[in-house]
């Protein structure tokens, strides 16, 4: 892969790390701040396990972008890289329509940048 799309995929990839740990380990304390408008403060608490589910697929999500990172082979990294920024960019569409609009613009759009990039440079 060429070095920007290297970049690009590794920031989807770091963000998703970071919902990982918000959604996971710091539901009730950090996610409370990142999430104050779209969720009441009493409803933390009964949606850990769920939040830590969403946390866990979005490790997945983070987990298959790195390693598309790792493979040799430049065909095979960019169709890995471009299944999970297409899955990435699915969850964002479907997270703006269902939850927040502000999802599309920190998740899918991010992914949509990585996803033409690896299009028009390789």
């Amino acid at each position: 892969m060429h070095l920007l799309t290297k970049i690009l995929v590794s920031v989807v990839a770091i963000e998703h790390l970071y919902i990982l740990w918000l959604e996971m380990f710091a539901w009730e304390t950090r996610g409370r701040k990142v999430f104050r408008g779209s969720l009441r403060q009493d409803m933390f608490g009964p949606t850990k396990v769920l939040a830590a589910n969403q946390g866990l697929y979005n490790g997945f999500l983070a987990a298959g972008l790195g390693w598309s990172l790792l493979i040799g082979d430049a065909v095979w990294a960019k169709n890995v890289a471009m299944f999970f920024l297409g899955c990435v960019i699915v969850a964002g569409i479907y997270g703006a329509l269902t939850a927040s609009r502000k999802i599309f613009f920190a998740q899918a759009v991010p992914a949509i940048i990585a996803f033409i990039a690896l299009l028009l440079i390789h």
